[in-house]
């Protein structure tokens, strides 16, 4: 089945457009995650953008009491999900490298962002993988980590955020960095998308006309 409802696959917006329309709805900082930048197909790059239901990997430290998963999550990945991987913080080591992209690819996931270091870039630039992270490494990750759970809460790993990314939760990333829609707002927040980018198309059409910014507001936006 596929992981975008009907309503959803409208969500052709971007980033930006995704966190306005949450912010209306009072989503604390419109759903925006600190940290994860494009690294792949470029690095903030063009117009890559991806969009999905999140099915989420949580790693932690090998002396944490969870036990590791005995499956690997890879080849668990339904269609058209986005990958979101979450590393315990301040870790030196990649969490993601280019044979979980090719894998990933192979089962048609629409991304991968990483909330902690990959390796491998060029490998996942070969395939075309959109991927998201807060930094590169070269170190494997099993001398430190293991996992500990999919499809489960996660948290961002940031001091200045408290974020909880869900599975089924919508991702949307591009070059402006990376949006969390929690999926019970989904069918909201899509008309409120739509809405607004006519409103700003109307705006910037009537600045680009000479009309001041203020007077084009007030006349097309609500």
């Amino acid at each position: 089945t596929s992981v975008v409802p009907q309503a959803s696959a409208q969500t052709h917006q971007y980033s930006c457009d995704c966190s306005d329309a949450l912010l209306k709805l009072k989503v604390v900082h419109g759903g925006f995650l600190s940290g994860p930048s494009m690294w792949s197909p470029k690095r903030q790059e063009g117009n890559t953008k991806i969009v999905g239901r999140a099915y989420t990997v949580k790693y932690a430290l090998l002396d944490d009491p969870a036990p590791k998963v005995a499956n690997h999550y890879i080849d668990e990945i339904p269609k058209g999900s986005v990958i979101f991987i979450s590393s315990p913080p301040n870790l030196p080591n990649a969490v993601y490298g280019g044979l979980m992209s090719n894998r990933a690819k192979a089962s048609g996931a629409a991304g991968t962002v990483v909330d902690g270091r990959i390796r491998d870039l060029n490998e996942h630039r070969e395939i075309g993988m959109p991927v998201f992270a807060r930094d590169v490494g070269t170190a494997s990750p099993y001398e430190l980590v293991k996992v500990v759970g999919t499809n489960v809460p996660v948290k961002l790993q940031s001091e200045h955020q408290d974020m909880t990314i869900n599975p089924g939760d919508y991702i949307v990333a591009d070059l402006d960095g990376v949006v969390v829609i929690p999926q019970e707002l989904v069918e909201t927040v899509i008309p409120l998308m739509k809405r607004q980018v006519e409103a700003d198309t109307k705006v910037l059409r009537a600045i680009r006309d000479g009309m001041s910014f203020t007077e084009a507001s007030e006349k097309f936006r609500v």
